[in-house]
């Protein structure tokens, strides 16, 4: 496995590797479709949001999002492949979205979850801190998890 920073160029990719990681989940199509809406990444924002992914033989399997500023970022996107998951990818981006958010100077960073994917969160060390409103559905509300300093 290798782990590179994205290319503008793989926005598509990118974008629908989510979404088949989100119907891993057997969401509704209108679900689905309310989740593309929000979570479409430009290839302007694979840049900006520091989007790292995670090559295995030559395929991208799996990519992580870090955004913000110092003190504290955001892990907006961690999703993986349904064919690899289990495999080791989501790991492999979890520490590596840990490393590269101390060597960017974040003390923290917050994670808006899937409510299918708070276990593995959890499982990694980050900590259940509230909930946040889902930006997709109207009434929705995702845990929201802490990873770092929990303190501010």
């Amino acid at each position: 496995m290798q782990l590179r920073l994205a290319r503008f160029d793989e926005a598509d990719l990118i974008n629908e590797l989510a979404m088949r990681s989100k119907a891993h989940w057997g969401y509704d199509t209108d679900f689905l479709a309310a989740s593309r809406r929000v979570m479409y990444l430009s290839g302007h924002h694979v840049l900006a949001y520091r989007t790292v992914v995670a090559e295995v033989t030559g395929d991208v399997a799996g990519f992580y999002t870090l955004a913000g500023e110092p003190p504290t970022g955001e892990l907006g996107h961690l999703f993986v492949d349904p064919t690899h998951i289990g495999t080791g990818v989501g790991r492999a981006l979890w520490r590596h979205a840990v490393e590269a958010s101390v060597g960017l100077g974040f003390e923290r960073f917050t994670i808006d979850s899937d409510p299918h994917a708070e276990a593995f969160y959890l499982a990694m060390g980050a900590k259940r801190t509230g909930e946040a409103p889902s930006v997709a559905i109207e009434g929705r509300m995702l845990p929201r998890l802490t990873y770092g300093t929990l303190e501010g």
